[in-house]
């Protein structure tokens, strides 16, 4: 448990200066990148000073001109905070609304353009959420999204939702697929002990979304392109 009270540790220590500092700043100014970077240096020292090392490949492979659509495969609650630490330029998120709405944690989410889902919402509900992340990605701000909705229970891939891919083909935003690993044995599904290791993220080449016919090619599409950058055993 040692690793994982030094996560939680420097997560408390870092993340109530940037809270205390730059939530009201935002505030008062409407600007969020202190609070942003604020929150990337949080996650990123107390990656580090739990011993996860990241192995990235491929980010010079996404767009710099344009706001992306990262979809990624899920296997450890470590992935949000590998990605949001790696991606360049600030990127929003697809999160529960039980997170929304947590004190002050709940009001930086908001402040990040962060965007509540209800897993089991109705289809009206998923509509807006996608509508709210099209006006994000007009802002020029990234979208990130798991695509399989949740944690895989023992690494392999799941089939994918609908919904981001209903985004890609409304905005027309490049998809950036993302395979990550390493994770699942880092801090495991069902489990808060953490144990040091590497995870690996590789960002693929950006594909457009209005060069396929249906929804369905392009998951298929998708689904390749994160497959590609998994162990043989996690593609199935």
């Amino acid at each position: 448990m040692i690793y994982t009270f030094i996560f939680m540790a420097n997560m408390v220590i870092t993340g109530i200066p940037t809270a205390v500092l730059f939530i009201p700043w935002c505030w008062l100014t409407g600007n969020v990148m202190p609070l942003y970077r604020g929150t990337r240096f949080m996650l990123s020292s107390s990656c580090w000073m739990a011993g996860v090392r990241f192995h990235t490949e491929g980010l010079e492979r996404i767009p710099r001109d344009r706001a992306c659509i990262f979809m990624s495969n899920h296997v450890s609650n470590l992935d949000p905070p590998a990605l949001i630490s790696l991606i360049p330029g600030r990127t929003s998120a697809f999160m529960k609304r039980s997170l929304m709405e947590l004190p002050v944690l709940g009001t930086g989410f908001r402040q990040g353009d962060f965007i509540a889902v209800d897993r089991k919402g109705s289809p009206a509900a998923a509509q807006q959420s996608v509508s709210a992340a099209e006006r994000v990605l007009a802002k020029g701000v990234h979208m990130t999204t798991f695509v399989e909705g949740t944690r895989s229970p023992d690494g392999r891939m799941l089939p994918f939702k609908k919904g981001p891919f209903f985004l890609a083909m409304a905005s027309g935003a490049p998809i950036v697929p993302v395979s990550i690993h390493g994770t699942e044995t880092i801090m495991r599904k069902g489990s808060s002990r953490m144990y040091p290791g590497i995870a690996h993220v590789v960002f693929h080449a950006p594909i457009d979304p209005a060069a396929f016919a249906t929804r369905e090619e392009l998951t298929q599409a998708v689904r390749e392109a994160i497959a590609s950058g998994l162990p043989e055993w996690m593609r199935t």
